[in-house]
């Protein structure tokens, strides 16, 4: 393919995946759990070209979220950075994956604020 041959690469995504979660460093946080958002881009590689018209030639969303929510699941974890690596990397272990960006959001924080948090891209 020549570089200016378009690209055949596609992009999953799940927006505002809201759940409960144990994380965050100070005491109260350890304590109880708090609502976090977690919303996942994925660029995902093509699909063969005789590709069936069945759930099994792609990277399922409904996986993606299961995953999600197994992590999440797993036990407490401090900061939401740590959260989104695991999240990232298990996104990555999946063969057609070609980058994923991972935002996580504390909507509860301030009172003042929409939300806060943070976003990672991986390759």
């Amino acid at each position: 393919m020549s570089d200016s041959a378009p690209s055949r690469n596609y992009r999953i995504f799940v927006r505002d995946l809201e759940m409960i979660a144990s994380v965050g460093v100070h005491a109260h946080e350890k304590i109880k759990p708090q609502r976090i958002r977690v919303s996942i881009d994925l660029n995902v590689g093509p699909r063969a070209p005789d590709a069936t018209d069945t759930v099994d030639t792609v990277l399922s969303y409904e996986n993606v979220v299961k995953n999600i929510r197994a992590i999440v699941a797993t036990g407490h974890v401090h900061l939401i950075e740590t959260l989104a690596e695991r999240i990232a990397a298990a996104c990555l272990t999946h063969y057609s994956v070609k980058t994923v960006k991972v935002k996580i959001e504390k909507p509860d924080i301030f009172p003042d604020a929409a939300t806060v948090g943070i976003e990672i891209e991986r390759p």
